[in-house]
């Protein structure tokens, strides 16, 4: 468990104004109705898309390696949807982070909740698997509206934003974990919780398996998720997450819990997870985190970048 920070009287020093500026103008701008905040985050896509040109590149040759069979035209297209998404995140973030519960509600829906139910009554914890949305965010505080959860952690790197990031995710949250305490994390799920566990990145060639993930025939996908579910008294519960057409919010729907899980086939494990991945993908892909370099590592060390 992650110990909560505290604030402190420096956050006021000077060189954290332009923090607090910012924070002020958007919690202001998070008033404004969520259409008008999507709008707003398709402009704010469209500006990222020709300034972040080194992660438009990534993205870009992402969709080319994930999707060959389509036309150029047709990755460019959903390259320029996805920064919109993009910029729409970081509305997602301020709405998950301060909308209040009651705003929220009306636009959140879930789905396949008696799933985690027929878990925990079975005395089961859930490690829950997410795939790298861009709403996220929100999504997770949807959820906790149901249940809260235990959520993995990474402090920032600045101060005053690791404050402002723990008091905004622990609102979806029971409490946080570290995102390299393994310990941890097995014992929450031995008391019957649910714990959130997101699989699908890049996470080096340690303790990973080179399985397929759309076209890309060996991708570095971890054994994380192996570790936790055999070692652990829990089921393995995967969710999608979209946001919904017409400015309607949020769709988070649970799934039946993997049976037979782990097999001990480590590959075929892993595979499984990346075929749920690419399922969850392909109900929105324009909504999924491309800008992240999935594969950057090879099966061996020698082999040519794919980036």
């Amino acid at each position: 468990m992650v110990k909560a920070p505290q604030f402190q009287w420096s956050f006021l020093h000077p060189r954290y104004w332009g923090i607090w500026l910012g924070c002020a103008m958007l919690w202001l701008i998070s008033w404004l109705p969520y259409a008008v905040l999507m709008k707003l985050g398709d402009g704010i896509g469209i500006l990222l898309l020709k300034l972040l040109k080194s992660r438009a590149k990534v993205a870009r040759r992402n969709l080319e390696l994930c999707f060959p069979e389509k036309t150029s035209t047709e990755r460019e297209q959903l390259l320029q949807a996805n920064f919109k998404e993009s910029g729409r995140a970081l509305f997602d973030t301020i709405i998950g982070w301060w909308w209040p519960a009651w705003r929220l509600k009306r636009f959140g829906v879930l789905k396949g909740f008696e799933h985690i139910q027929a878990a925990r009554e079975a005395g089961k914890g859930v490690l829950l698997l997410a795939s790298h949305m861009l709403h996220l965010e929100a999504g997770g505080r949807i959820f906790g509206f149901s249940l809260p959860s235990v959520g993995f952690y990474r402090p920032h790197n600045n101060p005053l934003m690791d404050w402002l990031q723990y008091r905004g995710r622990i609102k979806a949250n029971k409490y946080m974990i570290g995102k390299r305490e393994v310990k941890a994390l097995l014992q929450a799920l031995d008391e019957g919780e649910v714990c959130f566990y997101l699989p699908d990145q890049d996470y080096g060639r340690k303790k990973a398996e080179f399985v397929p993930f759309f076209a890309v025939k060996e991708t570095a996908t971890t054994t994380g998720t192996l570790l936790f579910a055999g070692n652990a008294n829990c089921q393995v519960i995967p969710v999608y997450t979209r946001r919904l057409p017409d400015n309607q919010g949020y769709e988070i729907e649970c799934l039946p819990a993997f049976d037979n899980f782990p097999s001990g086939d480590d590959a075929a494990d892993v595979r499984r997870i990346n075929a749920w991945v690419e399922q969850a993908v392909l109900r929105a892909p324009e909504q999924y985190m491309w800008l992240h370099r999935r594969f950057k590592t090879r099966p061996n060390p020698d082999d040519p970048g794919l980036y």
